[in-house]
């Protein structure tokens, strides 16, 4: 039987929601039925490697100054007619793009497009290039309710077009006793230390990590602690920050962790602060841990998080609120612990990867049935995509 050959676009490959969702989604791919392929403009660090050895091929076309550079599409499609790909995924605005020109001009039979953030901030001339773009796809997927409006009412995208899939996480393993007990020893993070937790890339106009770094200042509690799991450009500025607003002791970054859940079961509580958000990830992840989760209420967080049951929705760039929220949970422990339990069961029944995956499979499926490819036996494996 022929393999299903996936193409994916996407921008870069680093540390980001975006790659961690392709290497979720590769990790359930069953090889023996599919074959998978990922053009980006730039791939390094652990993803990137953990990609490869699953056998996925990387190509790399740089980095795009604007939609119209031709000399990319060229590297975009040698890719396609070396491989043809039956279906052509592209997820972020580059990837989209290189979806779009590659699937037209490469003649590929099917092509998605992931809208993987709240495009709320993009130019008029970026939303217009993307309602075109959708002239020439099959289906536009948008990661969350908000997104999925927001590319009916503002992009213009036809309803029919339009479809709904929520991002999903992994499971999360529980680690030993012993080993958190070493982590936070390490960390000096003391049995009666109350820890607030948040994880992303380190780019502060965008996370507004700054904004949980105010608030501990504004609470001064030397036994609150921020443990901030994350790599990124402003990650010295935010140490900077903390030496100046003296709770230098109390801000714990960690950098990039290849596996996080072991960074969530130090954590109390969750914060995501953030400017602007397609779906956050992290927050669902944080969710799979128990934990309440204070986020602000833009883009995908406020489809995730129910404010007031599973933890609370605040406005962007406010500190003062961030350090409300936490003193109420520090003084009402019942029901954090109500919140947190909350979060998990609506995690587990809209977030899972494995959700995602097979919804994800479904679209494919049912377009590879309408292009007559030889699909047979694949709904009867028992290692079909995700499941």
């Amino acid at each position: 039987m022929e393999k299903i050959r996936l193409l994916h676009c996407i921008e870069t490959i680093s540390s980001g929601g975006v790659e961690r969702i392709r290497l979720t989604f590769a990790k359930g791919l069953d090889f023996n039925k599919y074959e998978l392929k990922i053009i980006c403009t730039k791939a390094v660090g652990p993803i990137k490697n953990q990609l490869e050895a699953l056998g996925v091929e990387i190509y790399e076309v740089g980095q795009f100054n604007s939609p119209f550079e031709w000399k990319k599409y060229l590297k975009v499609l040698k890719v396609i007619y070396n491989y043809k790909p039956h279906i052509i995924h592209g997820a972020v605005f580059e990837g989209m793009s290189m979806a779009t020109v590659g699937g037209l001009f490469g003649k590929v039979s099917v092509v998605i497009l992931e809208e993987t953030s709240f495009p709320s901030t993009r130019s008029k001339k970026a939303l217009f290039l993307q309602r075109f773009y959708s002239i020439f796809a099959d289906k536009v997927i948008g990661i969350a309710p908000s997104v999925v409006q927001f590319l009916k009412d503002k992009v213009k995208i036809s309803s029919s077009k339009v479809l709904l899939i929520n991002n999903g996480v992994d499971i999360p393993e529980t680690c030993p006793d012993q080993e958190i007990f070493h982590i936070k020893k390490s960390l000096r993070i003391e049995k009666d230390d109350l820890v607030i937790g948040s994880v992303g890339r380190v780019h502060n106009t965008v996370k507004r990590f700054s904004d949980i770094l105010q608030a501990i200042k504004l609470l001064n509690n030397s036994k609150i602690k921020f443990l901030l799991v994350g790599q990124g450009p402003d990650l010295d500025d935010l140490k900077k920050m903390s030496n100046q607003l003296g709770i230098q002791e109390q801000f714990i970054p960690v950098g990039f962790q290849e596996k996080p859940d072991s960074y969530y079961q130090i954590m109390d509580i969750f914060c995501l602060p953030s400017a602007q958000e397609g779906f956050g990830l992290v927050a669902a992840e944080a969710m799979l841990h128990n934990l309440p989760v204070i986020a602000t209420k833009v883009g995908g967080l406020q489809d995730i998080v129910v404010d007031n049951e599973t933890g609370f929705l605040i406005p962007p760039f406010s500190p003062e609120m961030i350090a409300k929220k936490i003193q109420y949970l520090i003084d009402h422990p019942e029901r954090t612990k109500s919140l947190g339990e909350k979060g998990f069961l609506r995690a587990l029944e809209n977030y899972t990867a494995q959700r995602y995956c097979s919804e994800v499979e479904d679209l494919y499926l049912e377009f590879l049935k309408k292009m007559e490819i030889d699909i047979k036996g694949i709904r009867n494996s028992q290692q079909v995509l995700g499941k």
